[in-house]
């Protein structure tokens, strides 16, 4: 779960890291009082999960509180990359010397943590990492030993700090990373890092991605989140692993690598009919029961993008009769409001009683296809329809 910016600034107070004061609104009023309460110069910024805010008009200066209610309204109107600002936070205004970058993460790819530093700060790290890569320090740190003044003193000069400037940041790298450990978190950045005019150290912009898998050892249940999409909040209800995408093949099987897969060559036939796309990613998992399979069916065909839907399945622990089990016990549940072709390969573990079941209940809605490459063109031609 990724945090708004609001909610990393109060994270990151409640740890002992330095930042500055900053208030929610979600009228131009709540603003114009937020503005007064800070006092001076304010910044309003859109509370939206996604980068280049500035670009899009979501931050404004004000210096008054009528400002911060005019810039408010202006914000509480903008989509920024899709997504709409229901909210803005009021924060006080710095002055700012210098800015830095800092961020620790989960590295999976080397089952360790990673620290990216760099004392260019303030504009977007990937572009950055693209156009100056040197001056972005790399440091792995190990899981057990962590951050401490002396590595967190490592990373600072490996970032281009000088001595003095580094001695002023390893404190706050310290505890950012307390915050990354014990909230359990896969990422936390500040972007930037500043140097105000009057020395002092301030996270001057945070963001934090949560790992949803530790929510059991944390109290979130209040927590702001973002809206899910209906699909992706009915397929949740029913634990499933579903991930809506912009297309018209509706995609179910079992594994995720499968899955992903089934993607590619979905995608691929697609560029043979008239250009469709795979419409989701669900996986019904290893072990998944006919329910399961019956309340992804459910889920994909009430989607009104899909024309079409591919279950790929490979037998293994789930075995291909369950799978026909609840293609057919999905159907008789949806009865007449299933109106859309599904195209279905099943092999491996009781591949036989599987075709049999789907074979035995004829379902008009139903082709049977052998080979994952015949039932994905199958799958793209019937949805081009």
């Amino acid at each position: 779960m990724d945090l708004f910016e609001y909610q990393a600034r109060d994270l990151f107070e409640s740890y002992g890291v330095p930042v500055l004061q900053g208030l929610v609104a979600d009228t131009p009023e709540e603003a114009a009082q937020a503005a007064a309460k800070i006092g001076g110069t304010v910044v309003v910024k859109a509370q939206v999960k996604a980068g280049g805010r500035g670009k899009a008009g979501g931050v404004k200066l004000a210096h008054t509180p009528e400002e911060a209610a005019t810039a408010a309204e202006a914000i509480l109107k903008l989509t920024i990359k899709g997504l709409p600002v229901n909210r803005v936070m009021i924060a006080q205004g710095a002055a700012i010397d210098k800015e830095y970058y800092f961020s620790v993460l989960l590295d999976r790819s080397n089952r360790t943590f990673l620290s990216l530093c760099s004392v260019e700060g303030g504009m977007e790290i990937e572009q950055l990492a693209e156009e100056r890569p040197e001056a972005l320090a790399k440091v792995a740190v190990d899981a057990i030993k962590g951050i401490d003044l002396a590595k967190a003193t490592e990373i600072a000069l490996a970032g281009g700090f000088d001595a003095e400037i580094a001695a002023k940041v390893a404190p706050v790298f310290v505890k950012l990373y307390e915050v990354f450990v014990k909230e359990d978190a896969t990422l936390v950045e500040v972007n930037p890092l500043i140097l105000s005019k009057s020395g002092e150290i301030i996270a001057l912009d945070g963001k934090v991605s949560l790992d949803d898998n530790a929510e059991f050892r944390h109290e979130r249940a209040e927590m702001e989140r973002d809206v899910l999409d209906p699909l992706e909040a009915k397929a949740k209800e029913s634990d499933l692993n579903y991930v809506k995408l912009d297309g018209e093949v509706g995609i179910i099987g079992n594994g995720a690598g499968l899955v992903m897969s089934t993607l590619d060559v979905v995608a691929y036939a697609g560029e043979r009919h008239g250009g469709v796309k795979p419409a989701n990613f669900l996986d019904i998992g290893g072990g998944a029961s006919a329910e399961v399979m019956a309340a992804g069916l459910d889920v994909i065909l009430g989607d009104p993008q899909v024309k079409s839907v591919f279950v790929n399945v490979f037998g293994g622990i789930t075995a291909c009769d369950a799978v026909a089990n609840g293609i057919v016990g999905a159907l008789a549940k949806l009865g007449s409001s299933a109106t859309k072709p599904l195209v279905v390969r099943l092999d491996g573990n009781n591949v036989a009683e599987g075709r049999k079941i789907l074979a035995d209940a004829n379902h008009p809605l139903v082709t049977v296809v052998d080979t994952m490459d015949e039932a994905a063109d199958k799958a793209a031609e019937l949805a081009n329809k």
